[in-house]
């Protein structure tokens, strides 16, 4: 589904992501590890378009991504649950859903039920400032938010970063969920273990901008643990 090749990406005079190649298969669950500062979230935010590239090619479902907007690139159905959540504070939940229907490609201007179905906390709290939310309901909000443009694909970036252990396991499910049962396309930025081994169908790790090692999760041993993702 998303095919990357040799793409080159730098942050001033430095050069942060090196002919990475990587693909995300349509349907499965792909985990992108590696330790803080490898190029994870530069490479997740140059997908997105939030972030230029240099060189190389992003392939979407068959369509180059390089000349496309971020709108245009959310309009494809590529949804995006950013690090460190970025609800809009002051807006109420509702609002906050609201914004994620602007990019649907069938223009619904209705927020899905099965949202609120998912997450019920939502519903309850429609009302209330995404900036009056704890962590764990803000990062259910935002993953709602990437949901309302009803993807094909979802990127999430640390969505376990700073949440509590109830809401990690229910985001963990809620993966599942949307990957086995739904068929969504996701790639997942994470470190913690335990819940990569539990969504995963593959993973690939990174080390100083480049791809370093993949495979079925099946394959992620001690010794790869050991060399590139324990600090």
């Amino acid at each position: 589904m998303l095919k990357i090749e040799k793409l080159n990406q730098y942050y001033g005079q430095s050069h942060t992501l090196w002919d990475l190649d990587i693909e995300i298969p349509k349907g499965k669950c792909t985990c992108l590890m590696g330790r803080n500062g490898v190029g994870k979230t530069t490479l997740v935010q140059s997908v997105m378009g939030i972030l230029p590239t240099k060189s190389g090619s992003m392939m979407f479902d068959g369509q180059e991504l390089s000349k496309l907007s971020a709108e245009k690139r959310a309009s494809l159905g590529i949804g995006y649950v950013p690090q460190g959540r970025q609800v809009f504070p002051l807006l109420t939940v509702e609002e906050n859903l609201k914004i994620g229907l602007s990019s649907r490609r069938d223009k619904v201007r209705t927020i899905p039920e099965s949202i609120y179905e998912m997450f019920p906390v939502l519903k309850e709290m429609s009302q209330r400032r995404g900036g009056d939310l704890s962590g764990g309901q803000q990062q259910q909000l935002a993953i709602g938010r990437a949901l309302a443009l009803d993807p094909v694909m979802l990127i999430l970036d640390e969505p376990t970063e700073g949440i509590q252990p109830n809401i990690v396991q229910e985001i963990g499910d809620i993966i599942n969920k949307l990957n086995k049962e739904a068929g969504l396309t996701v790639l997942l930025v994470e470190q913690k273990l335990p819940i990569t081994k539990k969504v995963a169908d593959q993973f690939i790790i990174m080390e100083r901008g480049c791809a370093v090692a993949k495979g079925e999760i099946a394959e992620l041993t001690d010794d790869l643990v050991s060399e590139y993702l324990t600090v």
